[in-house]
């Protein structure tokens, strides 16, 4: 069970929350300057000294300091998304660390399989935030990624609980990255606000919007509306460019503003339905998982 490096949500608290669990607990770098992630990781290590990692978008412009940071700091457990894992990855396998990528699609796991990452996580479109253009479900991309590659495999996107882990095993993972879920817990460090929408959102929950920019899936509120209507009557991408801005996600996630700001979710928002310690959802995980292979029919 790997909580995943979200924006504005996944700091030091509940990275090591979600490892003293049994858990694995990423530290979300995408929302941070080097220093920050520094300061975040140095908090961590010391109150828990057991393993814990850092999740690097890769398209950051100051990308090469957060690498140096996280290799600098100790860190061995490498996330990367959003861009190509070549640049980095002989680096840190250099320094000891396993890197796992997070591809949306068959085509982009081999080319990181190719790359040299050890491991790869599988996201489908039912996952919160960034999004990959070709919009395959969990479902489909699971089975696909376990038909075609020879590294472990985690599944993401749409996944809150253990019926959730016991399917994505079945389909091939070899385990589950799971962000909403832990997103809204005590631990997470995105607003109090953000956690309240999710515990009051409803089917559907989330809209993939964005989607010639840089599709992304968000709780639905004033900006989905913006978006979805500049959308259908044809806006450039230019003009979505514009309307996106600066500092939303930080707004809504981080700050609390639902009017200006938007507020990064997956599917499964629409059913969590209370605020509960990190320690706890892996705990309910867990339970449901044994409790669901219990359950199914022996052949």
């Amino acid at each position: 069970i790997i909580q995943g490096g979200m924006v504005w949500t996944s700091g030091w608290k509940l990275a090591v929350a979600v490892s003293e669990a049994g858990g694995l607990g990423l530290i979300g770098a995408g929302s941070m300057k080097p220093e920050l992630l520094r300061e975040h990781i140095t908090k961590a290590r010391t109150v828990w000294d057991g393993p814990i990692g850092v999740n690097i978008p890769l398209m950051r412009g100051d990308i090469d300091q957060l690498v140096k940071v996280t290799v600098e700091d100790g860190i061995k457990i490498v996330f990367t998304s959003g861009g190509n894992p070549a640049k980095f990855t002989d680096y840190f396998h250099d320094h000891g660390c396993i890197v796992t990528h997070v591809v949306p699609s068959l085509k982009l796991a081999l080319k990181a399989v190719d790359r040299g990452v050890d491991a790869v996580v599988g996201e489908g479109t039912e996952a919160g935030g960034h999004n990959g253009f070709e919009e395959i479900s969990t479902f489909v991309l699971i089975s696909r990624l376990a038909d075609h590659i020879n590294v472990p495999l985690m599944a993401a996107g749409g996944i809150r609980d253990g019926r959730g882990l016991s399917a994505a095993l079945s389909l091939g993972a070899d385990g589950v990255q799971i962000g909403t879920r832990f997103a809204c817990t005590v631990e997470s460090s995105s607003s109090d606000r953000y956690k309240q929408a999710i515990v009051e959102s409803k089917e559907p929950a989330t809209i993939l919007t964005l989607k010639r920019y840089s599709p992304t899936r968000i709780i639905r509120g004033r900006f989905a509306d913006e978006v979805s209507t500049a959308e259908a009557e044809g806006a450039t991408v230019e003009e979505i460019n514009q309307l996106h801005g600066k500092g939303r996600a930080k707004s809504g996630t981080f700050l609390g503003d639902l009017k200006d700001g938007y507020l990064e979710a997956g599917e499964v928002a629409g059913d969590i339905d209370e605020v509960m310690s990190a320690k706890q959802v892996v705990r309910d995980v867990v339970d449901a998982y044994f409790k669901t292979i219990s359950l199914l029919p022996s052949i």
